[in-house]
């Protein structure tokens, strides 16, 4: 993967810099931003409106990046709703979900949940008084970190309306069982959404296989820009939806006392989408396509285990997470004995390397595995093993200045 880094500016004018912040937002390759620097440049025209060149241009480059996007994760076109991000996705889908519960239902999340996929549901929750239900992780043995599906048979029963979890946690990296999750699920006729915020750009995931209701991610996860997202959902689902927001571009017909919707995605995308940004998301899950997801994962399993021999051999270093690289992405949090996570992340700043430490807007999961703050190395197909050798070389000096012997 060493050709891969210069693709992407930031590390290759920045030749110093270990970037291991992948999972708040990952780095841009100039493909991206030549995409979207061309719209800007050649057509940079509102889509769906004008019967004008640069507005059909943009218009067929703006649904051309649908239609990439629905390839991408095995869906079709109909089915793809931009959005802002993975946040607005989960927000729009717990409001337009609040007409088919009742105080009588359930909804189940697992303990790991990123506070955009837990505060909609809690808020979703209060206003209709259904219960929360919260599967745990195993927290011993071999399978520590890993979802305890003891605790899904017990959550999903018959009660169950809705099953939102994520895909891979942004803390311990771990992957979640879909299929036996989406088999608990469908068993009770609840409704499935998966946030697939962080597993998107580590482990293809196919909507049709998985069989799951909705799905949604952020582009700025899988090497596209910020301040775009999708949201899948079924066809069956979305025509059934009522829109949450409204404006134009997304009604039918409209008086000045009613209005009718628009049919397929149009209904949730009112006013001026963020064009350029879809645009380039369009040409983000293009340049994933052309590494490849063989390459991808190999190389990710690879600075996965990597990183398991070099940081899990210090006693003074807690690797959080699965121990078997087949059940997490390349996203590892670790404490260091004596240090708050804060201080390590200053000190490995120090020396260019760019992790994160905090609670990872995971409040309620670093209280349930007993931790008040983490550090965070989360990779991407940049990543090497140069990378992790530097990381460590980081640790090494912070245990240093802080005498930890």
């Amino acid at each position: 993967m060493k050709d891969i880094r210069t693709q992407f500016t930031a590390l290759s004018d920045t030749t110093n810099l270990v970037y291991l912040d992948s999972a708040a937002t990952a780095l841009v390759p100039e493909i991206v931003l030549d995409a979207m620097s061309l719209y800007y440049k050649k057509y940079p025209a509102n889509v769906h409106r004008g019967l004008y060149d640069m507005s059909i241009e943009a218009t067929q480059q703006y649904e051309g990046a649908r239609k990439s996007v629905a390839q991408f994760i095995g869906a079709s076109p109909d089915e793809v709703v931009f959005t802002s991000g993975t946040t607005q996705g989960i927000n729009m889908l717990a409001v337009a979900l609040k007409k088919q519960l009742t105080s009588d239902d359930v909804i189940v999340l697992t303990r790991y949940e990123h506070h955009a996929n837990l505060i909609p549901w809690q808020q979703l929750a209060s206003e209709v008084g259904c219960e929360l239900r919260f599967i745990d992780l195993i927290l011993t043995g071999d399978e520590k970190y890993t979802v305890d599906m003891e605790s899904a048979r017990t959550c999903i029963d018959a009660q169950v309306k809705v099953v939102a979890y994520s895909a891979a946690s942004h803390v311990l990296g771990t992957i979640a069982p879909i299929q036996e999750i989406q088999h608990l699920a469908k068993a009770v006729g609840a409704i499935t959404v998966i946030d697939a915020a962080q597993a998107i750009a580590h482990m293809p995931l196919n909507v049709k296989e998985i069989d799951c209701d909705f799905l949604v991610f952020s582009g700025h996860k899988l090497y596209g820009p910020t301040g775009v997202g999708v949201l899948y959902g079924k066809k069956e689902h979305l025509e059934k939806l009522a829109p949450v927001s409204f404006g134009g571009g997304m009604v039918e017909t409209v008086s000045y006392t009613s209005a009718t919707w628009a049919k397929g995605p149009a209904k949730f995308e009112p006013g001026t989408p963020s064009i350029a940004a879809v645009i380039g998301l369009g040409a983000a899950v293009k340049f994933i396509t052309s590494v490849g997801w063989k390459s991808i994962c190999a190389h990710e399993k690879d600075i996965i285990q990597y990183a398991q021999d070099v940081l899990g051999n210090d006693t003074h270093i807690e690797v959080l997470g699965p121990t078997h690289d087949t059940d997490r992405i390349a996203v590892f949090s670790f404490c260091v004995s004596g240090i708050h996570a804060h201080d390590v992340a200053e000190i490995c700043n120090r020396s260019h390397v760019a992790v994160r430490a905090g609670h990872h807007c995971a409040i309620p999961l670093l209280k349930y595995i007993g931790k008040e703050s983490v550090v965070r190395a989360s990779c991407g197909i940049y990543t090497s093993r140069e990378d992790i050798e530097r990381l460590a070389t980081a640790l090494t000096e912070a245990k240093r200045i802080f005498s930890v012997t």
